[in-house]
């Protein structure tokens, strides 16, 4: 995950990450205790709790892993430009073609949107890729998954505010 991509979070994303991050580090032994103790009670082949503690281990591995490179790479606090671009950190407001009702989202990671009521897109997903640097006002087009194309208008383009 070197690529290091920037990541936006607000001062209240990054402490919940942070947060997350501490307790995971300081539940690693006992993680390593389970693990131990279950080695304790013989034939590892069959032994359930011994590959279920280190299965636990590598998600919680995993997940530090994820939670350092992010929060590594996070910009903290500083909210992009109100400037009606559609870019990560910002609430969009969009219509699709053919839908009078618009809709609103996060233009950002799971980890900044993971507390609200706002639904979250990545930046790389299908959506996200095609808004990404369009004005307010502009049309954009994106394939979905069944391989027909979608038209979408963005409306609006807000920063984010918790």
């Amino acid at each position: 995950m070197s690529d290091s991509k920037v990541t936006w979070l607000t001062q209240e994303a990054y402490n919940r990450l942070k947060q997350e991050l501490d307790e995971a580090i300081e539940n690693r032994p006992v993680i390593a205790a389970k693990i131990n103790a279950s080695r304790e009670e013989g034939d590892l082949k069959e032994n359930g709790g011994y590959h279920a503690a280190r299965e636990e281990q590598g998600q919680a591995e995993a997940r530090i892993r994820h939670l350092q490179e992010l929060l590594r790479n996070a910009k903290v606090g500083e909210a992009p430009a109100n400037d009606g671009l559609a870019e990560p950190g910002k609430v969009l407001t969009i219509r699709y073609e053919g839908d009078e009702e618009e809709e609103q989202f996060l233009l950002a990671t799971r980890e900044e949107g993971a507390e609200g009521d706002l639904d979250v897109f990545s930046p790389e997903s299908p959506l996200g890729r095609a808004l990404l640097g369009a004005k307010e006002g502009e049309t954009r087009e994106y394939e979905l998954p069944s391989g027909a194309s979608q038209k979408v208008t963005l409306i609006k383009a807000v920063p984010y505010s918790a």
